[in-house]
């Protein structure tokens, strides 16, 4: 990969960091909200190099160019004195040649230049091409229909409910309550909740389901709750659950299932920071 190459790879790479992170929302699918201002110092760097490199490139050639018209005047200058130059020292020359282009190719492997970038460097132009062009897909039934849910932080001290009806909870918080509580204050309590919908393959209902980043998609982790008493949307729709929890099992222990009798299902937006596990948002009346 020569020079130029290399120059506009960088710039490709620091240009698809700011259009992803800067001037879009597309780095959220990447990573955690909190990662994003090291997204755009990256591109900036990356691109600023990208051009400082291409700036030296043309200094360089500048004054290479220069450099080679004194040479040649310098040439015509002393053409006289190469003439008469003897057939002895032309031939010690030619010995000399001949004796380093066979060194030289001894030393370097038969005259093969190994310096070369691999010709697979040339990929490295499609993520960075990518990240300019397309859109990468979210995350969502497809993957959390894969991944084991994950199972929530043990708790000890519960606050008590607020007195509102619906309560807002978040998917993780429901859960908790669910399966650690042992006052079972959550029984009979309405709950409302917003996730996107995963469809259950094994019945019994479809699923609410919220992935959240620790840090990025590599570590990316499924909650879900099981909706029982309304038919499944579209995968991947994101909705407003409101219901009571699903008796089974012993409340407040790991048998109790994590589930919902749902009496409204409403279509919402997906939000724009869709990787976390939020409070849903006041209903509209």
């Amino acid at each position: 990969m020569k020079r130029p190459a290399q120059v506009l790879l960088l710039v490709l790479c620091g240009l698809g960091l700011l259009h992803v992170s800067l001037f879009t929302d597309l780095s959220l699918r990447y990573v955690k909200e909190g990662l994003r201002p090291l997204l755009v110092v990256s591109g900036v760097l990356l691109l600023a190099l990208g051009l400082l490199d291409a700036a030296s490139g043309l200094g360089r050639g500048r004054r290479s160019g220069r450099s080679d018209s004194g040479g040649r005047s310098d040439s015509s200058d002393h053409g006289g004195h190469d003439e008469h130059a003897t057939d002895g020292d032309h031939a010690t020359d030619n010995e000399r040649t001949t004796d380093g282009e066979h060194g030289s190719q001894g030393r370097e492997g038969h005259g093969h230049d190994h310096s070369a970038t691999p010709r697979v460097a040339w990929l490295l132009f499609l993520p960075a091409l990518s990240l300019l062009l397309f859109a990468p897909p979210a995350l969502g039934a497809y993957t959390a229909a894969r991944q084991a849910p994950t199972v929530v932080k043990e708790q000890q001290r519960f606050d008590p409910l607020p007195r509102t009806s619906p309560v807002p909870m978040t998917l993780t918080g429901f859960t908790t309550r669910v399966r650690q509580d042992h006052a079972g204050d959550i029984r009979g309590r309405v709950i409302r909740m917003t996730g996107f919908v995963t469809p259950d393959k094994r019945g019994g209902g479809w699923q609410l389901t919220r992935i959240i980043f620790s840090c990025c998609a590599a570590d990316a982790q499924t909650v879900l709750v099981r909706v029982h008493g309304r038919p499944a949307p579209a995968a991947d729709t994101w909705v407003a659950v409101t219901g009571t929890w699903h008796p089974g099992g012993t409340l407040g222990t790991s048998s109790a299932p994590a589930a919902l009798d749902a009496r409204t299902v409403e279509r919402i937006t997906r939000p724009v920071n869709a990787y976390t596990d939020d409070l849903p948002l006041n209903p509209t009346r």
